[in-house]
């Protein structure tokens, strides 16, 4: 039970309506429960300087967020971001159950102040990052649970950030990997292995960088792939630029993938391969990044969480895209793009109506089920005018191609290297040349999408990339 330091804490509380210079703001409860925690955290990237609360609710809340103001303040960063409920508890003489919540709500505000404090710090010079040091980007997942454990074993310092990148009411924190549940989930697993845990709101720049473009792409009848660009236009970079901040020689993930002469190169495990994800890196990012689970297969992981005793050793992966978690891509679009229902027309290669639908943005091309197109040979989509609103359909060989339009080309290596392609996460390996803009495939392929990512590779090495506008 709580002792005369919760009353300590409730009667002279640490830090209230104190506002450090250059302070950032966590916030954590609201209607939900009735209690309210801002905790404001000052830090020069190093240590805790500064830190102060505003709470409102029942007394606990009080009490608990000045326990975590108290174990803060002057705090090194790392030790700062070992603090959790728990402790919190502890400080305050062991909470009862019915008051833990508190402790909760001032760990999450703690952590997410920590983090956007951390994050505005400023960047380290590379003769100053420690090599043994390392930024793990910890997800909730099994995986990247796993790659935490391994560089702790290895003798690293390790530090670990999640991030939160979509908030919303229909999203399922169950389900996705960026969520302000996942993020919680994330922060357990890094504070039971004895680990520093940070917390990064990115969900403006993913909005603007990710979910944006994505919309866009349906709008104009793409397939847009939003998990390449986040990988190379949001996410890493910005943990690398952590990694920075905080004096970390190296940002660690739990891709299935590998470096191989400062570029990427396919993981061993075919079945998780990652690599055709992380495609749009940079090769100054790749330099800057650790594969522990590249050289693993998913079996071999699972049975390291549950040798290592990891809570989330058996907690299954996302099949979503991390912000359909939860709902569905139509009621997604809706929501958040106005993208509605419309009635339009499906039509043949003549250009013949041979049924209706309810909106383009429902289909990608290479699509056959859900058509709704009875009778008759199978039939699949082979292109979108979303301007027309209209979707045309035909049969398997009328998708195949052998000449595919790209835009976007990025490469790391000289053209002549480009030896073969994949023009879908799933899809195998196609030999081909590239000519300019141009890729011309060996082999016919089915199904070329606009908007989706060509990795293009020289034996399971990626030496560059680029997004499909359509077949040649």
């Amino acid at each position: 039970m709580a002792d005369e330091r919760f009353a300590e804490h409730l009667q002279f509380p640490t830090g209230l309506g104190a506002h450090p210079d250059g302070a950032f703001d966590g916030v954590a409860g609201g209607a939900a429960c009735g209690d309210l925690i801002r905790i404001r955290i000052a830090t020069d990237g190093r240590s805790v300087t500064g830190a102060g609360f505003d709470a409102s609710g029942c007394g606990a809340a009080t009490a608990a967020a000045s326990a975590a103001v108290s174990l803060a303040e002057g705090e090194s960063v790392f030790d700062a971001a070992r603090i959790d409920a728990a402790a919190i508890s502890a400080e305050l003489g062991e909470l009862s159950p019915g008051k833990f919540h508190a402790a909760d709500l001032a760990a999450d505000a703690l952590a997410t102040a920590l983090g956007a404090a951390v994050a505005a710090a400023p960047r380290r010079p590379a003769s100053e990052l420690d090599p043994n040091r390392v930024l793990v980007a910890l997800s909730g997942g099994v995986d990247s649970a796993v790659a935490a454990v391994l560089e702790a074993r290895a003798g690293r310092e390790v530090v670990c950030v999640t991030l939160e990148l979509w908030r919303s009411p229909e999203n399922d924190a169950e389900k996705s990997c960026c969520s302000a549940g996942a993020v919680r989930i994330a922060r357990s697993v890094a504070h039971h292995a004895g680990l520093a845990h940070l917390t990064m709101d990115l969900r403006d720049a993913f909005r603007a960088g990710v979910v944006e473009p994505y919309l866009e792409g349906h709008r104009a009848g793409a397939t847009p792939n939003p998990c390449i660009r986040c990988n190379g236009n949001v996410r890493i970079d910005a943990m690398v630029a952590l990694a920075d901040r905080l004096g970390a020689g190296t940002l660690v993930t739990g891709h299935y993938a590998q470096v191989q002469d400062g570029l990427l190169r396919a993981g061993i495990d075919p079945a998780k391969d990652q690599a055709y994800m992380l495609a749009g890196l940079a090769p100054s990012t790749i330099a800057r990044l650790r594969f522990p689970l590249g050289h693993l297969t998913k079996p071999e992981v699972r049975a390291l969480a549950l040798e290592a005793g990891i809570s989330v050793a058996k907690r299954p992966e996302s099949q979503d895209l991390c912000f359909l978690a939860g709902t569905g891509k139509a009621a997604f679009l809706q929501r958040h793009g106005q993208i509605e229902d419309r009635p339009g027309v499906f039509v043949d290669l003549d250009g013949e109506v041979v049924g209706a639908h309810a909106g383009a943005h429902h289909f990608t091309v290479g699509q056959r089920r859900g058509l709704g197109l009875g009778g008759g040979p199978v039939r699949y989509v082979i292109a979108i005018d979303a301007a027309a609103n209209t979707v045309t359909v035909g049969e398997a060989e009328d998708l195949e191609t052998r000449v595919v339009e790209l835009t976007g080309v990025a490469l790391h290596r000289s053209q002549a290297s480009v030896r073969s392609v994949r023009l879908r996460y799933h899809a195998r390996d196609i030999a081909c040349r590239l000519e300019g803009t141009t890729l011309h495939l060996d082999e016919p392929f089915a199904g070329v999408a606009p908007g989706q990512s060509a990795c293009l590779l020289d034996g399971d090495l990626v030496v560059g990339t680029g997004t499909i506008v359509g077949p040649g």
